[in-house]
């Protein structure tokens, strides 16, 4: 097994400075992911990569993944009657990215949805998203190529 290396800058701020690009970025290797993994070894495209970091990306920037610590912010305020409403504080940037991944899983479709977030979102590798859904061995790769496609569309990446 080669020892792939897919490097790439991530910005840390999410807003950029005034010359454009983020005033702090740090270099990640793409390929410590199970996504990655498969593009360093040549069985997802370039452009089924992007899509899926894109998608994931989005999924971040709306925090849809479960919390595993308490949160410590201050307890609403209530509004009504009823209690402050069970709603989540969101800003803008977070609900446009929960409608972007939405939109993108919904153009995935069912039947191929569950391998695309297993493995893109979750971090799950492929052996273990096959065997969660109860897929034989190599039959999650074709499926997430086909979902990867789809979500390529979606965000029109070429």
């Amino acid at each position: 097994m080669t020892n792939a290396r897919l490097l790439a800058e991530r910005p840390i701020d999410p807003v950029p400075s005034r010359g454009g690009r983020a005033a702090r970025s740090v270099t990640v290797n793409l390929a410590e992911s199970p996504l990655g993994w498969l593009y360093a070894r040549g069985h997802v495209s370039r452009r089924q990569l992007d899509a899926g970091e894109v998608l994931r990306n989005d999924w971040e920037r709306a925090q849809l993944a479960p919390r595993v610590t308490m949160t410590w912010d201050a307890a609403p305020v209530a509004r009504s009657r009823g209690g402050a409403a069970n709603l989540p504080d969101l800003n803008g940037a977070q609900i446009d990215a929960r409608r972007r991944f939405e939109g993108a899983v919904a153009e995935a479709g069912p039947g191929l949805a569950d391998i695309l977030w297993r493995v893109v979102c979750a971090g799950e590798g492929m052996r273990d998203a096959e065997s969660a859904l109860g897929w034989p061995a190599r039959a999650g790769k074709l499926v997430l190529g086909l979902a990867l496609d789809r979500v390529a569309d979606y965000y029109r990446i070429a």
